[in-house]
């Protein structure tokens, strides 16, 4: 199916809550939405969302209903052909850096300097560059608990194209599980793990929630990291918890600021306190540690 790419440019602060209100607006849809920076000197930032052909229209109305004056006369399309979107917006990136972590594309290679941990994403099918929010917020978060004490059993849970679980391998050399409940989205995680080096670090499971025989055999896990999104959080709390050992951590995203209290509150219940909270790009970002006795 071919892709419209619905876009328009505006400064810097205005784009970052314009993207932050459309990712809300097209979650449900599962549109991607990407925001990066075209011009450093005037700091201005082009907003992106990418559309089936057939949504144009009705897309374009939204964007103009949630953005007002601020898209109006603004906003273009441009028509793309299958899979160009992803192209298209993994050209446009810069690398990302979220602690130690530098996720790139091949037009990049050699980025990241020596004590950096380079991870190599290109254009594919599968969510996950390191350039949402959520995604470098998880980055972020897994660099500081790795200083904080050394896992020995992780989980990415909706590993996308497997960058959480790439990056943890790579920095802790620990076999990682990761899980997804698309089956391309696990192929696309292994030939990214074999591209980074760490193939033989990640195993990649398709499974919806917890309903895989692999997690069972391979539990308690010590740290669990989880990119998806509120309501399924919400819901797999209870399963999340009975796969965490005592002591575990395990850090949430996939989450807008508003939706903390009631994340923070489902794990409450299942013994987890909320250790630390950041927001990168309007999303906000979760570690929740293991309470029980």
């Amino acid at each position: 199916m071919s892709q419209t790419r619905l876009h328009f440019d505006m400064p810097q602060d205005a784009a970052v809550k314009a993207a932050t209100r459309l990712e809300a607006e097209f979650e449900a849809d599962g549109f991607p939405v990407s925001a990066f920076e075209v011009d450093e000197k005037t700091g201005t930032w082009n907003i992106s969302v990418y559309v089936p052909a057939g949504e144009t229209g009705n897309a374009g109305a939204r964007i103009l209903e949630v953005l007002g004056e601020d898209a109006h006369g603004k906003l273009q399309h441009e028509e793309l052909e299958d899979g160009g979107w992803v192209e298209k917006t993994l050209s446009e990136l810069a690398p990302v850096r979220a602690g130690r972590f530098v996720v790139h594309g091949s037009h990049d290679a050699g980025c990241a300097s020596a004590n950096e941990h380079a991870i190599l994403i290109d254009a594919g099918l599968a969510f996950g560059t390191g350039h949402h929010g959520t995604t470098a917020g998880c980055l972020e978060m897994i660099g500081d608990e790795l200083k904080r004490r050394q896992p020995v059993n992780a989980l990415d849970l909706g590993t996308g194209s497997g960058v959480l679980a790439i990056a943890i391998a790579k920095a802790t050399r620990i076999s990682v599980l990761a899980s997804d409940i698309d089956p391309v989205s696990v192929e696309v995680t292994k030939q990214n793990a074999r591209i980074n080096k760490v193939g033989n670090l990640v195993e990649a499971i398709p499974a919806v929630g917890f309903n895989h025989l692999r997690f069972g055999q391979r539990v308690p896990f010590d740290l669990i990291v989880a990119n998806i999104l509120a309501g399924p959080l919400q819901k797999l709390a209870p399963a999340l918890a009975a796969h965490l050992g005592r002591g575990g951590s395990v850090i949430l995203s996939g989450l807008l600021p508003h939706q903390q209290a009631r994340i923070v509150a489902a794990y409450r219940a299942q013994g987890l306190r909320l250790d630390r909270a950041i927001i990168r790009n309007g999303w906000l970002t979760l570690l929740m540690r293991d309470m029980r006795a």
